[in-house]
């Protein structure tokens, strides 16, 4: 046998080495259906939080669906399709559904990433129209892992801080038919507020 000729005859050398190999096998094995398990957790979460918005009676009414969240919560994508209940005076979609599935996306990400220090509010919001919405609307709202970290010093340091983001409503060929604006009100909590923010 190999062991035994490693080890000059001597066959419980042998032994321990195969008890420590399994017992690695086995404690790799368990490390990984644990995080299987919490990847698991963590994805039913996820799937719960999206039916909780597609569930909801505004977002219901109008058609506006959450296709996709990320893990981290750091992505969000939303669509919404043009059916004879959502549609407009014109056959095209309101523009106030428009803005509707852009509403709270960015503050979630913040508020899912920064944790429970922080307040987080919408601050000032707007859209500028392109074209008419004549399809299936789609936007994507991310803000990088460093972005957020930029966010969170600024507010430690300053005690608040106002990000700006945008994000591009698209239809089914990829033309852009809106631009949404959105400025971020973020403070640590405890820090001295310096000017008024709605604390509804």
């Amino acid at each position: 046998m190999f062991f035994r000729g490693r080890n000059n005859g001597r066959p419980w050398i042998s032994a321990i080495f195969k008890a420590a190999i399994i017992a690695t096998g086995q404690k790799l094995c368990f490390i990984k259906a644990r995080v299987m398990f919490n990847n698991s957790i963590k994805s039913f979460k996820v799937f719960l939080f999206r039916m909780m918005f597609n569930l909801y009676m505004p977002y219901l009414g109008a058609g506006i669906h959450i296709t996709r969240i990320s893990p981290d919560y750091r992505t969000f994508e939303i669509s919404m399709k043009l059916r004879f209940y959502n549609k407009n005076y014109f056959g095209t979609h309101f523009g106030g559904s428009l803005y509707s599935m852009c509403d709270p996306f960015f503050t979630i990400i913040l508020i899912k990433n920064l944790g429970s220090d922080y307040i987080v509010w919408d601050k000032h919001a707007s859209i500028r129209f392109k074209k008419p919405g004549r399809n299936t609307v789609n936007v994507r709202f991310h803000i990088p892992q460093e972005r957020i970290h930029e966010i969170k010093h600024l507010a430690d340091v300053n005690g608040k801080t106002e990000p700006v983001f945008t994000a591009d409503l698209t239809d089914e060929d990829n033309a852009v038919i809106a631009q949404v604006e959105k400025t971020v009100y973020v403070r640590k909590k405890g820090a001295v507020k310096q000017d008024p923010i709605l604390t509804h």
